[in-house]
């Protein structure tokens, strides 16, 4: 992820963007303190909350299917939420 100031972001404001467009993150800083993130449009706002745990280093993530999910389970019959659904009746 890139890091600008805010003078080359106002200098080269139509470049920053075309790289954000192409959904590369841009952190804007003033006097090298941290101030926005600014990121493609159409993220949800569980992406950005996930991205800024991982930014903070509350959460990583290495890439790929994570730990737990890597091995499902298969089972026959009706799924779970079908047998939730006829419960609740």
């Amino acid at each position: 992820m890139e890091r600008i100031g805010i003078r080359e972001l106002k200098e080269n404001l139509s470049r920053y963007m075309k790289k954000v467009r192409t959904g590369q993150r841009i952190i804007v800083t003033d006097r090298n303190n941290e101030i926005a993130i600014i990121l493609p449009f159409g993220k949800t706002d569980g992406e950005e909350k996930l991205y800024q745990l991982i930014q903070r280093g509350t959460a990583s993530w290495s890439g790929g299917i994570p730990e737990g999910m890597r091995n499902r389970i298969v089972s026959k019959g009706k799924s779970v939420s079908s047998a939730v659904i006829e419960d609740r009746r």
